[in-house]
């Protein structure tokens, strides 16, 4: 069985060498094959020098790839799903937070329990209180909700993957917080595992308070497009019937009232229902065009496949 070990960086030199050789003895002591992949995003305190140095030591592990500049996490680890060989993917920080000593646990949980995913869970974490563990708590209970599938540790980087679940994700934009997330929604098995958690020794977080408030908005779309991304009309018609009925009744008092009085004085309920009318017409619009849309672009759909018997 061959590993493949994932590490996004960005300026983190001073820990890769100490990084590659903890990996390294958890993977000598299962006798496992195994590749690590640098993907270095766009660091500019030496860090790929430092990678270089560690491929000339080990060929035959050590592979690496290099932004010209900073593109984020999830294009670091889409870029390395998508090169590695390996039966299962594990990916981990590069800055010795995430201990290797979990991996062995994880495989288990993949090779033995038949798990596809599994997620790490820093149940100790050795991170800032006010500024990481409290608010990390509310979003991942936030996310639980929302997500339909309960964890304790969605940000954790530290996760294994059967290397066909990893290779079918989308990964781009800030989805990498959410991969247990989609995999769960794509029929995968996701679990999670405790692990180790160190505190950080070497440079500063690049995350900041706006990653859990970015965090709330990116899993409600995601919610939104698994939802209704099939099915347009079944939101925005609905918003438009509710919308177009309200205005309808608003007018139809006013033209009762007319019949019975012959008198029409414009009023604000008026001017609300002329608006609500049109803002039914124009989310159901929505829809149909969203329909329209889908239809076009749903032919010739692949479907994720788990196993096959020919």
């Amino acid at each position: 069985m061959k590993i493949s070990i994932i590490v996004p960086l960005l300026n983190e030199k001073e820990s890769l060498g100490e990084l590659a050789a903890s990996i390294g003895a958890v993977m000598n002591e299962q006798r496992w094959t195994y590749e690590i992949i640098f993907v270095d995003d766009g660091s500019t305190d030496g860090s790929f020098e430092e990678i270089k140095r560690l491929h000339d030591l080990h060929p035959s592990i050590i592979r690496s790839v290099s932004f010209c500049r900073n593109y984020g996490k999830a294009a670091a680890l889409s870029t390395g799903i998508t090169k590695a060989c390996g039966e299962i993917i594990v990916t981990m920080d590069a800055d010795l937070q995430d201990d290797p000593v979990a991996i062995p646990e994880m495989v288990r949980l993949i090779e033995i329990e038949g798990f596809d995913l599994v997620s790490g869970w820093k149940q100790k974490r050795k991170d800032p209180i006010l500024s990481k563990n409290i608010p990390s708590k509310f979003f991942n209970t936030f996310v639980s909700m929302v997500a339909g599938i309960r964890l304790h540790d969605f940000n954790c980087g530290f996760k294994a993957y059967r290397a066909e679940a990893a290779k079918s994700l989308e990964i781009y934009g800030e989805r990498h917080r959410f991969l247990p997330v989609l995999a769960h929604w794509n029929g995968w098995r996701v679990t999670e595992s405790p692990v180790p958690h160190h505190a950080r020794k070497f440079g500063k977080s690049k995350y900041g308070w706006n990653r859990f408030v970015n965090g709330a908005f990116d899993v409600l779309t995601l919610w939104f497009l698994r939802r209704y991304m099939s099915n347009p009309m079944h939101f925005f018609g609905l918003i438009g019937l509710i919308c177009g009925f309200v205005g309808v009744g608003i007018l139809s008092g006013f033209g009762i009232e007319w019949l019975i009085t012959h008198e029409l004085h414009i009023r604000p309920l008026m001017l609300l229902g002329v608006g609500a009318l049109i803002m039914g017409i124009q989310f159901v619009s929505i829809g149909l065009v969203g329909e329209l849309i889908t239809s076009t672009g749903g032919k010739g759909r692949d479907y994720l496949v788990r196993r096959t018997i020919e």
